[in-house]
């Protein structure tokens, strides 16, 4: 189920099969093809209530599952990263490298549904991080935002992969296997259906303008 876990299954069938056969012939890998959701952290062993640090806590205490639940190329650089804007301080949860898209990766963690503003706050950190921490031949840094859920509308309008930003969901406790198949495939079957009103939509003003001419 690995593949209906990363972000390029969400995609339309066609630039699916471009991105892999990019990764086959040409060993180019996108961020599409790393970056998966959920992500399940049932290692943590958080249960009910806990607070976002208590997160973080459990995560580095765990580091080596949580690095293998995130895939290869992964490398972790630090924690609670300290940046200063306008005599501010602002911290990252946590900052990690990847080898093979060769940026830098933010995560910060957050509890409950995802909020607009978090755009807002991660944006800030990419770009510091960007003038302040990248290296000559990296390209520029990615943000995750982890969320227990999502708010699947507020994400598509803010178009985040334009600004570099993912939006994964995670989960602590792990339901039963057909129940969380049940969740994967019915997030997967959405995506496609928007992709496809999205290509219905483009193709229907494409044929309105050739008819205009």
């Amino acid at each position: 189920m690995l593949y209906e876990r990363t972000a390029i299954a969400s995609k339309p069938d066609g630039l699916v099969k471009q991105e892999l056969a990019d990764l086959r012939d040409n060993d180019t890998i996108t961020p599409d093809l790393v970056f998966k959701s959920p992500y399940f952290l049932e290692f943590t062993g958080l249960k009910g209530m806990y607070s976002e640090r208590c997160l973080e806590d459990s995560l580095i205490a765990n580091l080596e599952q949580f690095m293998l639940e995130m895939g290869k190329g992964f490398t972790f650089v630090e924690r609670q990263k300290r940046m200063v804007i306008d005599g501010e301080d602002f911290f990252l949860d946590l900052l990690f490298y990847h080898r093979r898209l060769r940026r830098l990766i933010a995560i910060d963690l957050k509890l409950g549904r995802f909020k607009a503003q978090y755009k807002g706050q991660m944006e800030l950190y990419l770009r510091w991080l960007e003038a302040n921490e990248m290296e000559k031949g990296e390209e520029a840094p990615l943000g995750m935002l982890l969320c227990t859920e999502g708010n699947e509308e507020q994400i598509e309008l803010l178009q985040l992969d334009k600004a570099g930003i993912k939006v994964a969901q995670y989960v602590t406790e792990l339901p039963s296997r057909d129940v969380l198949i049940n969740q994967i495939q019915k997030s997967l079957k959405l995506a496609k259906s928007k992709w496809n009103t999205l290509e219905y939509e483009s193709e229907t003003e494409n044929n309105e303008d050739e008819q205009d001419a």
